[in-house]
């Protein structure tokens, strides 16, 4: 049995993005034992997945992120005498985990912090997509889009009766919106939403919106002025629950950030609005139907892979160009039969 460690301790859509390398690394080894190193908010994602063995939690930001946390994270993952260890992240604290995990194999990115320290480095190649510079990790036999490997996730340990009673407007076909990000530059901006939304109950749509905890305010504001036709479920179910809702809809609209790859695990069309980031970056939806839109015609596109809290130009104008009527029939590609 290979005992095997993947490092990802990055943000929510990094962590979906980081299953198909896993699903691959199931079938590579015989009877492998997979190990995860993950943050709190991701350890559900990979808890949840019947290819991971065990998850180790480092809360980074949190309880643990003093040096000494840290050091005994190393000692406990040295312990674990680990074979081989895949690490997806780039961080100069994860390559150091690797580094002085023991393990025989170390395998990382040339753009990871001090690279050099791996066995093994894999060129970091930012023209592809996020899963398939993953793959590219385990040596995997690329061929066409063989890498378009969907994430999996079960849901036996969710109450789906309690989701199941979340919606029973069987009359009309259902379309998730998630409105919110961590970065404000992601965020396409609330009035569009709701423009979107007016329309889509005009068609006989009826809209949920979904987000966790810190979006519920703004998910609150739309349906306050939609008004008819309209929930909200953000805050008020968790990830995983959310990801087994989504399978209930008919598509999803939402920006560049998690939601576009739950809806991925859902399989079901996703039309993802990139504002300030674009989808060259890597973190495009890829299942069938799903597509995205973006307002490109910009000197200061992208101003950053992540995003920031206020437009760095003032204008915010990768947002406000993109008019709802662009993205409506963007949207109307992807539901049309």
């Amino acid at each position: 049995m290979k005992k095997i460690l993947v490092i990802q301790t990055a943000f929510i859509g990094d962590a979906i993005l980081t299953l198909p390398l896993i699903q691959f690394l199931k079938q590579k080894y015989i009877n492998p034992e997979i190990t995860v190193l993950a943050i709190p908010s991701t350890s559900s994602v990979f808890e949840n997945s019947n290819y991971v063995s065990n998850v180790i939690v480092y809360d980074k930001k949190g309880s643990e992120k003093s040096l000494l946390s840290y050091l005994r994270l190393i000692q406990k993952i040295k312990k674990m005498n680990f074979e081989i260890i895949y690490s997806p992240h780039r961080s100069v604290r994860s390559t150091l985990i690797s580094f002085f995990s023991g393990a025989k194999n170390t395998i990382g990115f040339d753009k990871a912090d001090l690279s050099f320290l791996y066995k093994k480095i894999i060129p970091y190649n930012k023209s592809d997509h996020e899963v398939k510079r993953n793959l590219a990790l385990a040596d995997f036999d690329f061929e066409k889009n063989n890498w378009k490997i969907l994430p999996e996730i079960e849901f036996e340990n969710i109450d789906k009766e309690k989701i199941d009673k979340l919606f029973f407007n069987d009359s009309k076909k259902l379309i998730a919106i998630a409105p919110g990000s961590v970065w404000n530059t992601k965020v396409y901006p609330k009035n569009y939403y709701i423009e979107i939304a007016k329309w889509l109950i005009d068609k006989n749509y009826f809209i949920v919106l979904l987000g966790g905890k810190e979006d519920e305010q703004l998910c609150e504001e739309i349906k306050s002025i939609v008004k008819e036709e309209i929930i909200s479920l953000a805050g008020k179910i968790n990830l995983i629950e959310s990801v087994y809702f989504l399978k209930k809809c008919n598509a999803l609209i939402c920006n560049d950030s998690a939601p576009t790859h739950m809806a991925m695990i859902a399989n079901i069309p996703v039309l993802t609005i990139y504002c300030s980031t674009i989808p060259e970056f890597g973190f495009y939806p890829y299942n069938e139907k799903s597509t995205y839109i973006s307002f490109n015609d910009l000197d200061c596109k992208p101003c950053g892979i992540h995003g920031h809290k206020t437009c760095p130009v003032k204008t915010f104008n990768c947002a406000y160009k993109l008019i709802p009527e662009k993205v409506i029939k963007k949207f109307e590609e992807i539901i049309s039969d």
